[in-house]
């Protein structure tokens, strides 16, 4: 049975087969025969257009600093930590949870290297808002957002926690209305970036039902051996990958330094990184055994580094 008279069907699939219900279907012919776009990066190479993906960690780690920088780079067409942006796209950011006045100082920090402010980053913060900050978990928070969502390429939610307020993080059930919607707007071409925190077992926290439609799933964690005061620095580790592998998806070492409020990024593969930890804790005197409990890794791999650190004359 078919019917041309539902306008929810997205014009391009009018003509296959659909019922009453809208739901279209395609035979196999017909499916190879659709002209659909190949999907591009809007940050290669984990971040395609019309893509869901996740980033989390502990509080503190620095999720939101990661996320900022994502949000901007993609605005401006820029790069971070080597991922590039091949053209400038609409951003919209939803933090559920900063002060403005922190907001502001990370926003000005990240643009101090010279970069005009840009009409393509949109952001909606809680204390800009006269009511509560929208609930994605809802229709009626879905659509408070519909003005803003429509214009935009890039769909920054974070975080998790507090923009889709679910009651039980835990219950997969109760997360099926953000993915209803998290699916929509990858259908109307937009990407989704999730942020979320991490549990106690290390794992994003609630019901891992949410990464079941994600493209990539990022963790950052905090370096071993790492120290509160060292500011944002952490592992970037992709837990899912789809799209992209090798050299591309390897773990490694992302350090924020800052210096008269601009900002400066370096990256490390995280061998390198390990192998530098290993060498600055046994310059402080630390033995083998004791640098491998303070970086959990194993005696062997520590013996190694300091090995290669002896023959390079790091060490003593």
């Amino acid at each position: 049975m078919t019917s041309s008279k539902n306008s929810d069907i997205d014009p391009r699939y009018q003509h296959l087969k659909h019922n009453l219900s809208g739901i279209v279907a395609a035979d196999l012919g017909e499916f190879l025969e659709l002209e659909i776009p190949p999907r591009t990066c809007l940050m290669s190479p984990w971040l395609p257009s019309g893509g869901l993906t996740q980033v989390y960690a502990y509080r503190g780690v620095g999720k939101t600093f990661f996320a900022l920088n994502v949000g901007y780079a993609v605005a401006t067409g820029g790069e971070y930590l080597g991922w590039k942006c091949p053209t400038p796209k609409h951003v919209l950011y939803i933090d559920g949870e900063m002060p403005a006045a922190d907001m502001q100082e990370r926003l000005r920090m990240i643009m101090s290297d010279g970069s005009i402010t840009t009409d393509n980053f949109i952001l909606i913060t809680p204390d800009l808002q006269n009511a509560v900050i929208p609930n994605l978990a809802t229709k009626e928070g879905q659509h408070s957002l519909t003005s803003y969502t429509d214009e935009a390429d890039l769909i920054i939610v974070d975080n998790i926690s507090t923009l889709c307020r679910t009651g039980k993080e835990n219950d997969s059930d109760q997360w099926t209305p953000v993915q209803r919607w998290a699916l929509n707007m990858r259908s109307e071409g937009r990407s989704v970036l999730f942020v979320h925190h991490a549990g106690k077992n290390g794992g994003q926290r609630g019901t891992s039902a949410r990464e079941d439609v994600l493209d990539t799933v990022i963790k950052l964690n905090p370096p071993k051996g790492g120290s509160p005061a060292e500011g944002a620095n952490f592992e970037v580790h992709f837990e899912k990958n789809r799209g992209f592998a090798g050299t591309d998806a390897q773990p490694f070492n992302a350090t924020l330094s800052t210096m008269n409020n601009k900002q400066t990024w370096s990256k490390q593969s995280l061998v390198d990184s390990t192998f530098s930890r290993c060498v600055t804790l046994a310059k402080d005197g630390l033995k083998g055994t004791e640098i491998a409990e303070e970086l959990g890794i194993h005696k062997g791999t520590v013996s190694k580094h300091l090995k290669n650190a002896r023959a390079e004359g790091l060490i003593m």
